[in-house]
């Protein structure tokens, strides 16, 4: 058997094993259930974002302050 007929065989199994998979043995969730992860994943993803913000901000004028601070001592 040419070893082209061998990897096709073989994807075409994967293929047939993966649907049965995905159809049968997998647990698909609620739609209420995708709706409140999707609201905490949301609401998380802001909040993250929202003090990544406030770090950033308060470096940064932390930062200013100092370096301008250096820069009136040398003046």
């Amino acid at each position: 058997m040419p070893v082209q007929n061998i990897i096709m065989s073989s994807l075409v199994e994967f293929l047939k094993g993966s649907y049965t998979e995905f159809t049968q043995k997998v647990e698909w969730p609620k739609w209420s259930e995708l709706q409140s992860s999707t609201t905490v994943v949301a609401v998380t993803s802001v909040l993250l974002a929202l003090f990544t913000f406030g770090v950033d901000s308060a470096f940064s004028t932390s930062i200013k302050n100092v370096v301008g601070s250096l820069i009136n001592l040398f003046h």
